[in-house]
């Protein structure tokens, strides 16, 4: 299930966790002072979940608040952003996404959408697996859906505050190179039939992330990567290791809100303690 982790973790790798027993330690939001910055904040989010589930707590307002510029894992404010994104999103030869699977996964594709949206796996064949998964998701948690990225862009725009980004898109969907789209069909395929589909396994993520256990969070990554070291050290460490620097010199000059998928603060190579590494006084900010 190799591939699994590329199709949908940039969506969900915040989530899967389990409880910690320091529970007044949890926190998605944690203060960054020291060594030569301004005091900034780093907060954990959940990129899709339903609006009923979706709160911001006082601690991250403020923080937000508190800070003169936003940053967050892509300039969510270019404006070429959204044609970059559909310019690698698309297949661009003659190819078709129906030629990549069996006619029994196709159906259940099919299917799910029609049952969801109202629209077959027709309208999707020309997208890469990667969006089609994104689609799923998006296809079951409805029209009620909300975005810790999006409520945060609407806020530094009422805010007048400046948006930055971490990565680009050109970086983050390079991740997805060398893995075929057989393979990612089949990992999606079984994320909507294995035991529970897409409903329990997203409810168990989200209800997980409420605890705020960033350390649960990480731990619990060696299930969800399925022992791939290689997969969780391209997806999380290595890209945690190449933001702090980039943290550093941001908030030199600013005090900045960092906002980024919770997966990535725990672990020893997780961004708290790699901050720490880098001499910065990292606390967690707990209300």
């Amino acid at each position: 299930m190799k591939t699994f982790k590329t199709t949908i973790a940039l969506a969900v790798i915040c989530l899967l966790a389990t409880v910690s027993s320091v529970a007044q330690e949890n926190s998605l939001l944690y203060k960054v002072e020291g060594n030569g910055i301004k005091t900034s904040y780093v907060f954990g989010t959940f990129h899709m979940l339903p609006k009923a589930d979706f709160i911001l707590k006082d601690k991250v307002k403020n923080a937000f608040d508190a800070s003169d510029l936003v940053v967050m894992e892509l300039d969510m404010d270019d404006p070429n952003m959204q044609t970059e994104m559909m310019g690698v999103s698309m297949i661009e030869t003659e190819d078709s996404l129906q030629n990549h699977m069996t006619a029994e996964e196709y159906k259940i594709l099919d299917d799910y959408f029609t049952a969801k949206i109202g629209v077959g796996m027709a309208n999707f064949n020309k997208m890469k697996p990667f969006v089609v998964s994104s689609m799923v998701m998006m296809a079951h948690l409805g029209k009620d859906m909300a975005s810790y990225e999006a409520t945060l862009v609407a806020m530094a725009k009422e805010g007048s505050k400046d948006l930055k980004g971490l990565e680009t898109v050109a970086f983050q969907m390079s991740m997805f190179d060398g893995q075929s789209y057989e393979d990612q069909i089949d990992d999606v395929i079984k994320m909507l039939t294995n035991d529970g589909g897409i409903g329990g396994y997203f409810d168990k993520m989200l209800a997980v992330y409420k605890t705020e256990d960033v350390e649960g969070l990480y731990n619990s990554m060696d299930e969800f990567f399925e022992h791939d070291k290689a997969m969780q050290e391209k997806l999380l460490d290595e890209r945690n290791q190449n933001w702090i620097p980039k943290i550093g010199e941001y908030s030199k000059e600013q005090k900045v809100f960092y906002a980024v998928g919770a997966g990535h603060l725990g672990g020893k190579q997780g961004v708290v303690k790699l901050l720490k590494k880098a001499g910065y006084t990292v606390t967690p900010v707990t209300e």
